[in-house]
């Protein structure tokens, strides 16, 4: 993930368009509220069992970001496994930052 993205998910945050965490992720995903998932680097069983395989079910994109550290520090918590974007526009935002990554490869 670049910092342009990162930097999106801090507006989300503060634009109460994000959700953090994986129990609130999955709950978002059953829902039906979530246009992009995006997990720590370092994801644990849980966050795979419970949100990567919902959303992969929900057909809701999953990215992988930072270290779980790192992405909490980002957005302003403690240690963050998961963090689901509600809004598309923001999803999309997000989304075209991974693949301008991508094609610079």
């Amino acid at each position: 993930m670049i910092e342009a993205q990162l930097g999106l998910l801090g507006l989300g945050v503060r634009a109460r368009k994000v959700v953090i965490g994986t129990s609130g992720v999955r709950a978002a995903l059953q829902r039906g509220e979530l246009a992009l998932v995006v997990v720590a680097s370092d994801y644990g069983a849980r966050t795979k069992e419970k949100v990567l395989r919902l959303a992969r079910a929900s057909g809701v994109r999953a990215l992988v970001g930072p270290p779980a550290a790192e992405l909490g520090r980002r957005l302003g918590r403690g240690a963050v496994q998961a963090v689901g974007v509600r809004d598309q526009h923001l999803a999309a935002g997000i989304i075209g930052g991974a693949a301008r990554k991508d094609a610079r490869r």
